[in-house]
């Protein structure tokens, strides 16, 4: 299991595809290990060297106590890259991942070819402040079941909820939450929460040079479609695709368009 040290941390990450194919690094968002990214690498990984790293604070990466920042997390991935010898890479970040990288474009922009924000914000309004520290308190008083079904109604849409196979998947999740032998700690999700509350880089986008394709869903509660315009109206080089009928994780409702859609992009790009 490949560790590498950077930026005071024990960081995790694991590789897919060739290592002499492009490289492209998938960023996940707040709660979620990298292992998230499957259903996605699995298809990239025959144009792409993937890879893909568990945040500080989840999954096998250090859990340090926070607060966590974007700009912080990013610095992480920097490492990362350096460690790896790799230069300039691709960049998909989804929710939090994709504040992180915005900031790993802002910080570091010699190491960003390209980017692909799925579900992005720029800064959080006062609503935006609110799930999250909704969710903190969520995570510190629920069974980690009932923490399951709170994240699943944030994020997915209501015609994944009305169908049946679907919502039967989702009841095998919090199933399995239940008896998860290694869940994200509580300091682990604050420091995260933490990073999402503060990220404030709207008037650092404009810097951001790189081509960048940004993705939402129309039916998305927990960042808004508003977020997902306000991030593509700031960067220069953005070009915006919104999903009918799809919430925050639209990139699994949409499967089957999503992954060859950032495929072919990123490959044009």
């Amino acid at each position: 299991m490949p560790f590498v040290q950077t930026n005071g941390i024990n960081f995790y990450y694991e590789e897919r595809g060739s290592s002499s194919a492009e490289p492209l690094l998938l960023i996940m968002g707040i709660t979620a290990s990298g292992s998230v990214w499957e259903p996605h690498a699995s298809y990239w990984q025959h144009d792409f060297r993937c890879i893909i790293g568990d945040n500080r604070g989840v999954g096998l990466s250090d859990k340090p106590s926070g607060p966590y920042s974007t700009a912080q997390m990013a610095d992480d991935y920097a490492g990362l890259l350096d460690t790896l010898q790799i230069e300039k890479v691709s960049v998909v970040g989804c929710s939090m991942g994709s504040t992180i990288a915005q900031q790993l474009a802002i910080r570091h922009p010699e190491k960003v070819k390209s980017l692909v924000l799925m579900c992005p914000w720029a800064r959080c309004d006062n609503a935006a402040k609110a799930i999250f520290q909704h969710m903190m308190h969520c995570k510190a008083r629920f069974r980690p079941e009932e923490f399951s079904l709170y994240i699943q109604q944030l994020i997915y849409s209501k015609a994944s909820w009305d169908n049946e196979q679907v919502a039967a998947e989702l009841e095998a999740g919090r199933n399995q939450a239940a008896i998860d032998p290694f869940p994200q700690p509580l300091h682990g999700l604050e420091g995260q929460a933490a990073a999402c509350i503060s990220h404030d880089a709207l008037a650092d986008l404009p810097s951001v040079q790189q081509p960048t394709l940004v993705i939402g869903g129309k039916e998305d509660i927990f960042t808004p479609v508003w977020m997902a315009e306000e991030v593509t109206g700031a960067l220069p080089n953005a070009e915006l695709y919104l999903y009918e009928k799809s919430g925050h994780i639209f990139h699994f409702e949409q499967l089957d368009d999503f992954n060859p859609r950032v495929n072919n992009w990123l490959l044009s790009h």
